[in-house]
């Protein structure tokens, strides 16, 4: 295995919130790689290239970012007290990483429960001055929601792996849910911070049916002359990916519960 990675895991940071600080910009001509575990209960071991990299990595820590050479990693996550990756709960997968992009790999659950994983690139092209970069990602076993902007659905049917996005002025916003077909809030208001500059990524993970719902906040640089995420913004590694649509999107603490509930978000720029 590449003693970058190692290296990389040594330096990073196991965050058990599950919230990063701001990443660094990308260095010239490496690849920036993060992971998530997002699967509740579930307590792993991550081996990259057969070495293990991550050891007793707990549902809503991230680690990272790690720097690496660009190229493809094959990556297996295994129970913690697994010996090597012959035997691993998810993977091997193998995860094709390109020069001057970032990425994060998340182990979660799918719709209906069953453990997967996906790898996100992480838009980190130019901003206008002023604005930040809001993300939100579906990673929960939970039903698809919409999303509403100044009281107007400008994202529906978000449904897990698919993630949302928009450019949005640097401000605080106020989120609120409201039942889906309904415009009254029943939960919020929220205040969600948007930073200039910055490319927030707020991750729905867990499960709605066993009560373990849970947000995941992870903040990436933004930055001039590096090419955009690509479109479709993920790769099913588990199982068959599916296609991300583009929109305006919500709220971090108001995700969790909205895809839970069937529910639509509502976005107000305070």
């Amino acid at each position: 295995m590449r003693t970058s990675i190692l290296a990389g895991a040594a330096a990073g940071t196991l965050l058990a919130a599950g919230a990063a600080g701001p990443a660094l910009a990308v260095d010239e001509g490496m690849a920036e790689l993060s992971v998530l575990h997002g699967i509740p209960d579930l307590t792993v071991d991550v081996y990259v290239d057969g070495e293990l990299t991550l050891d007793d990595f707990g549902p809503g820590d991230l680690a990272g970012p790690l720097s690496l050479d660009p190229g493809t990693y094959a990556v297996a996550i295994t129970a913690s007290d697994a010996e090597d990756d012959s035997d691993p709960v998810l993977g091997p997968v193998d995860l094709p990483l390109e020069a001057d992009m970032s990425y994060t790999a998340v182990a979660h659950l799918d719709e209906g429960g069953e453990a997967t994983a996906t790898l996100f690139t992480n838009d980190i092209s130019e901003t206008a001055s002023g604005e930040g970069r809001l993300t939100v990602r579906h990673t929960a076993a939970a039903p698809a929601v919409d999303v509403w902007a100044d009281g107007e659905v400008a994202f529906e049917s978000l449904a897990n792996p698919d993630e949302a996005m928009a450019d949005l002025p640097a401000a605080t916003y106020e989120a609120a849910v409201s039942v889906s077909g309904e415009t009254d809030p029943v939960l919020g208001p929220t205040d969600v911070p948007v930073e200039e500059g910055m490319n927030t990524i707020v991750y729905a993970w867990g499960s709605a049916e066993d009560s373990t719902l849970d947000v995941a906040v992870q903040s990436v640089a933004t930055h001039t002359g590096m090419p955009n995420a690509v479109s479709a913004g993920t790769q099913g590694l588990a199982a068959e990916g599916s296609s991300v649509p583009a929109g305006v999107i919500v709220v971090g603490a108001a995700m969790a519960v909205a895809a839970g509930l069937g529910v639509r978000a509502v976005l107000i720029r305070r």
